[in-house]
């Protein structure tokens, strides 16, 4: 969405205004007491105080490729990219990724080598910068922005996150991000609590959603490659621990019955939930019929199973 851009021409330029670098200066004093997501722990991460992502003030990188995994309109024909980030501000049970959000696996890169990292995706032809797992590293990840935009990035921001975000924060990314990719995990702050370590999940992440949605509206796709706007992620869980209807019920009564989601049904025991009692298996194939009940019921029409356009 920058000026420029043919993907999504009415950006406005953030760098040229002088806003963005502002962003850039407000973003990095959270690193000193640190109140970037709703945890609120108040490290001060640039003095190595890590705080619950476990990060310091140094953006931790996994990886960064090009990837043709995500819902058809991300990857499109000439794949998504991604930039892996390492450490998380969830604790989640079943966590499929967990040696990158869990474990920290990743390299600490300098914000120059993270511009470096977006200029390098658009060379090879992706429709789209993903940031994944990126709240902790906001700062960092918006002055990489900055300068990239500077030399030359033209691509769509995509905002990849567990959905537990806090209002003033995504307020302060409004006009850099182009996507919002967010999940809606839970329906119950008990089930969230527990298995994933996010206290007020579902209020943060309402609100949030709200925020994302006031932001960019509904998802729009040019040419099968989205540009801009909010897709919903909801994994379904066993005996329906992420309550699956009242999720989507909120999904098509307080955002819209147009808003594209991604139901997701490829939950697999992973990390710590190889031995729990409900997590320890897939979902059934009774679960998977009776939540696109749910989705259809709720009025949304728009949508993936996994490669399934819903619609």
């Amino acid at each position: 969405m920058i000026k420029g851009c043919v993907m999504n021409p009415g950006y406005v330029d953030l760098s040229e205004q002088g806003i963005l670098d502002k962003r850039v200066s407000i973003l990095a004093e959270y690193y000193r007491e640190c109140t970037l997501c709703p945890h609120m722990c108040k490290a001060n991460r640039i003095r190595s105080n890590k705080g619950v992502c476990r990060s310091g003030s140094h953006a931790v990188v996994a990886s960064h490729n090009t990837h043709n995994g995500e819902e058809p309109p991300i990857s499109g024909y000439a794949g998504s990219g991604t930039i892996f980030f390492s450490g998380c501000s969830g604790r989640c049970l079943f966590c499929q990724n967990y040696p990158i959000s869990q474990l920290n696996t990743g390299t600490p890169v300098s914000d120059k080598r993270l511009a470096f990292m977006m200029l390098d995706l658009q060379k090879r032809g992706c429709h789209n910068i993903n940031l994944v797992t990126p709240t902790h590293f906001l700062p960092s990840i918006v002055h990489a922005i900055s300068i990239a935009v500077k030399s030359g990035l033209r691509l769509p921001i995509v905002y990849n996150t567990s959905g537990y975000e806090r209002v003033e924060i995504l307020e302060l990314l409004n006009g850099i991000v182009d996507i919002y990719l967010p999940d809606c995990k839970y329906a119950d702050d008990n089930a969230a609590s527990v298995l994933s370590g996010f206290d007020d999940y579902v209020a943060h992440n309402r609100s949030a959603l709200k925020e994302m949605f006031r932001q960019v509206g509904n998802l729009r796709i040019v040419n099968g490659i989205a540009t801009k706007g909010l897709l919903v992620r909801h994994l379904i869980l066993p005996d329906n621990l992420s309550g699956t209807e009242t999720v989507l019920k909120f999904l098509a009564r307080e955002i819209s019955r147009n808003l594209y989601v991604s139901l997701m049904d490829q939950y697999f025991p992973a990390y710590r939930a190889t031995n729990h009692a409900v997590l320890s298996r897939r979902i059934n194939t009774e679960e998977y019929n009776e939540s696109l009940e749910f989705f259809t019921a709720c009025g949304l029409h728009n949508g993936w199973i996994q490669e399934h356009l819903i619609n």
